[in-house]
């Protein structure tokens, strides 16, 4: 048995990674404190930093550097509440 991560594993490694680098560098955060996000990790409303003008950049971004489209209809508070909620729903964004 092969110990490499099949492709599927590999994007969501790197999908993790790049949206974790889109929160440090969209909201300012210290490396440390983004690494340290857990799955039950609150966002708006536990961040300071993500406040509602925010939320339009950090979209955006995640829209450019992950390749995929966010309509407004699917943004609402349970996507931003964890850091969690937040990587599901970029990842089933890139499932199609």
């Amino acid at each position: 048995m092969s110990a490499e991560p099949g492709l599927d594993q590999t994007r969501d490694l790197d999908t993790d990674a790049v949206l974790r680098r889109i929160l440090q560098d969209v909201l300012g955060l210290d490396p440390e404190r983004v690494a340290a996000l857990e799955p039950d990790s609150g966002l708006f409303g536990h961040l300071p930093e993500l406040d509602s003008m925010a939320v339009a950049d950090l979209l955006t971004e995640i829209e450019d550097r992950l390749d995929v489209v966010i309509d407004d209809e699917d943004v609402d508070g349970e996507m931003l509440e964890t850091y969690g909620a937040l990587l599901a729903f970029v990842r089933e964004k890139q499932a199609g």
